[in-house]
Formats: structure tokens, sequence, C-alpha cells
């Protein structure tokens, strides 16, 4: 209906365990950082998963890239560490070199088998390479038993996601309200120093962002997504 708003989601009580899959080590904190820090909170165990190095991630504050992947790498873990995120997974691909591959589509997999997440969360694949490969992922390849048999030998056996939420759609249909955990999302991208500076303006960007999503929710801040339901049952 013109002019309604939606309302803003709660997960499903029982979906406990969120992998989140990003290109590069400050994706998340610009994008789902609020989302992560309410499930955090919420008591569900999430995951990072970080496809590139972003050893390319120079810009005005690091000019050069030297040593520039253990700084990022020491950089995730501390914004991981304030949105209570429980393991950061580096896949370690060249930054700015990644391609849907059926090697990046294997390696996502097996995290998925790893983790076992109820949810996942992904970029747009309009957008990255990534998000492409990380949907391949999700279906048919973590679920199907023929697919990467070699996973079977390292203990890996087919598990099948329940939820996918996709950020930075064109179309978003669900939103996740972030007014207690906007404050930690701008905590987290200004641990990305090599990236932010000192941040100045991280506070007005993320809660421009935030408080359009939320205008949509009908809450004060949010952050939205396009919500695919894979289990039989969901709505």
């Amino acid at each position: 209906m013109a002019g309604s708003k939606r309302k803003a989601h709660t997960l499903a009580a029982d979906y406990k365990r969120i992998l989140c899959i990003s290109a590069h080590p400050d994706d998340n904190e610009f994008t789902i950082a609020g989302s992560v820090a309410r499930w955090a909170r919420e008591g569900r165990d999430v995951v990072f998963c970080l496809v590139t190095t972003g050893g390319s991630g120079t810009n005005e504050h690091t000019p050069d890239n030297t040593g520039l992947i253990p700084i990022r790498e020491r950089e995730s873990w501390d914004a991981a560490k304030i949105l209570g995120v429980k393991d950061v997974v580096f896949l370690g691909y060249q930054d700015g070199e990644v391609e849907p591959t059926i090697a990046l589509r294997r390696d996502l997999t097996r995290v998925i088998r790893r983790v076992k997440p109820h949810v996942v969360v992904c970029g747009d694949p309009d957008h990255r390479a990534v998000a492409s490969a990380a949907l391949d992922a999700v279906f048919p390849s973590s679920e199907t038993r023929v697919i990467f048999q070699e996973l079977l030998a390292e203990g890996l056996e087919p598990h099948k996601v329940k939820e996918l939420f996709i950020s930075g759609a064109l179309h978003s249909d669900t939103y996740i309200d972030i007014t207690d955990t906007l404050t930690l999302k701008c905590a987290a991208l200004k641990a990305h120093v090599s990236q932010v500076g000192k941040g100045e303006w991280v506070d007005k960007l993320l809660r421009a962002w935030a408080s359009a999503d939320g205008k949509a929710a009908g809450v004060k801040h949010a952050e939205a997504f396009k919500r695919m339901a894979l289990w039989r049952g969901d709505s």
C-alpha cells in the first residue's frame, strides 16, 4: 500500500548462528554492523568471513600498502570485539582481483559447512563478485552432497541455510532496528583507522543512512535487507 511503512524484523529465536560474508575487512562495518551488534546482544553467535585481505586499501590515511594486510586483520578483530562477533575467518584473496570462481565458491561452501549458520548475510550480487559466489555457496553448494565431494573428506557434511539476508539490494523488504546499536556500529567502523583515519565523518554518515532506513521501517534507526526464506514453513 502506498505510504505504508514496514515493521522492523526480528529473527526467529532459534536462529542462533549467523554468518556474514563480505569482500573487504570494513564492508560489514559500513553496512550491517548495527544488525550484527543487535544479534550478538540477543545471544546469537555471529561469524565474519572476509574474502580479501584488504591489502589494496590505500587512501589519504594510508598512502602506502606496505605492511597493510596485518594491520587490516588487526583492525577487523578490534571491530569484531566491539560488535560482539565470535570469530573472523580470513580467506586471504588478493584485494581487487576477486572473481566469482568455482574455487571461491568452494571456499565459501567450506566455511558455511563449518559454521553451520541458520542465517547467511551477504551483499547484492549485482555489486560484488563475492556476493555472487556467496549466493551460489548457500544454494546449491552447501546443501548438496555431490557438489565439492572433497569437503566430505574434511568431515564437512552438507548444511541447509534457513535464511539469507542481502544488504545493499535495490528493493529492500526487511529492516532491522539498530536504534540501540548504532553507536557500536560507528565505533566499529572507526576501528578501521587505516581506512577512515580519525573518522570525524563516520557518525554523521552512518546516522544519516540509518535514519533513512529507519523512516521506511517506522523506527528511529534501521538497516535494510532483501530477505530470502530458504526453509520450508518460513514466511
